[in-house]
């Protein structure tokens, strides 16, 4: 190999890091004057900024801005409710089922239950009750007559006591009375337990014809709220007993957004806050937070959330995939070329900045979005000059002379 071209080149590389980064050095040494970089450009406002000789670069003056903070969530719409309706007591369908798909509102039958003997249980029940009342009086009539022979047995005893005391009377009358006063007393006693049992078996013969009443309503079954019929009705003939299902119903207005927000995100969401939502199929949705979960699930560490959006015309659907992005509180931020963004020496992902004495430094920051305009980051001050062409060849401390441009926020 020979050795002229790899000394030439050696050469040629230390002139010209002389020429370029230590010119000033260079010219002293020669006894020359140094020569003024001429790099001097207006800034927005069209003043020039004085600097001294330096390595030419174009810079943006950047101020903060205030921008709308977003925590954005895979989820997926839900309906608001669902439930399966099931019958309470058992019979033969005999209704014509309904379709699923159809639309019903609250009240309407779903299923018909033939009811066999129960109007016949109910009719018997209601003539229990009425002979139970009919024997209230008769007990009532025989207090009134315990009560008239207590008050004639008090009488026969008093007189007995003061015959007895004069000696008009024989003991055994005295005790005679005694004893009528205590089987009079037995009585009202008697006709206080007659008239309780009446009462006891007027509750109890109510109590059988509200049974006979509820076994008869719940032959018909009906929808608790309004929605759609996820499934058909049970069909003609069907038996059906305690449990059995009748159809399911969802309700689709207003429908919720289901997403999972991680633990690092949790604090940016609030209830109340608004939300919005684009679907599968495009379509864009609005709405608020509802609920936010405060306790974690056990596997994935996230916490729910729903989102409830208005749907009159159910033309969202349920397990519809959805992209759930949820307003939180303002940041303060700068726009910048993604192009601006440089890594230091240790990989860090950050900016070159300008400060007052025209020297370059490195400033880290973190991305808070990405948009067609440019990235949105956070980590400088309020107002900062950021190198936009130049900032891969300047380093830390190197004096530069920039030429300013208009910011792009």
């Amino acid at each position: 190999m020979k050795i002229v071209p790899v000394i030439t080149a050696v050469l040629v590389s230390a002139i010209l890091y002389f020429f370029v980064f230590e010119r000033d050095s260079l010219m002293g040494f020669a006894g020359a004057e140094p020569i003024e970089d001429p790099v001097s450009a207006e800034n927005s406002q069209g003043t020039a900024r004085d600097a001294p000789a330096g390595v030419g670069v174009v810079a943006v003056h950047s101020t903060a801005q205030t921008v709308d903070s977003a925590v954005i969530l895979r989820g997926r719409t839900e309906a608001a409710r669902q439930v399966t309706v099931a019958a309470e007591t058992s019979g033969l369908v005999i209704s014509e089922p309904l379709r699923k798909g159809s639309s019903v509102a609250v009240g309407d039958a779903l299923c018909q239950l033939d009811p066999g003997t129960r109007q016949a249980s109910l009719a018997e029940a209601r003539a229990r009750l009425t002979e139970a009342q009919g024997r209230v009086p008769e007990a009532e009539a025989g207090l009134t007559e315990a009560n008239a022979r207590v008050r004639e047995a008090e009488i026969n005893l008093n007189a007995a006591s003061q015959l007895s005391q004069g000696g008009f009377a024989s003991e055994t009358r005295l005790v005679s009375a005694q004893a009528a006063m205590d089987a009079a007393t037995a009585g009202v006693e008697r006709a206080h337990s007659a008239i309780a049992s009446a009462e006891a078996g007027i509750e109890a013969a109510q109590a059988a014809v509200a049974s006979a009443d509820r076994e008869i309503e719940r032959l018909t079954i009906t929808a608790p709220f309004s929605g759609l019929l996820e499934t058909d009705t049970a069909e003609l003939g069907a038996l059906m007993q305690p449990g059995s299902p009748c159809a399911t119903i969802i309700q689709l207005s207003p429908i919720k957004l289901v997403g999972f927000v991680p633990e690092t995100d949790i604090g940016k969401i609030t209830i109340g806050a608004m939300a919005g939502a684009r679907l599968a199929t495009g379509q864009e949705v609005r709405g608020q937070v509802t609920f936010l979960s405060r306790s974690a699930d056990e596997q994935t560490r996230t916490f729910r959330v729903e989102v409830t959006v208005r749907n009159d015309d159910a033309d969202i659907s349920d397990g519809q995939t959805a992209e759930i992005m949820v307003a939180s509180a303002g940041r303060t931020a700068h726009l910048i070329n993604q192009s601006t963004l440089t890594l230091d020496d240790n990989g860090v992902l950050g900016v070159r900045i300008i400060d007052e004495n025209n020297v370059a430094a490195f400033m880290p920051v973190t991305l808070l979005r990405d948009t067609v305009d440019g990235v949105w980051v956070t980590g400088l001050p309020d107002t900062v000059d950021i190198i936009t062409v130049g900032q891969e060849y300047v380093t830390e401390g190197v004096h530069v002379a920039p030429a300013f441009t208009e910011t792009k926020g």
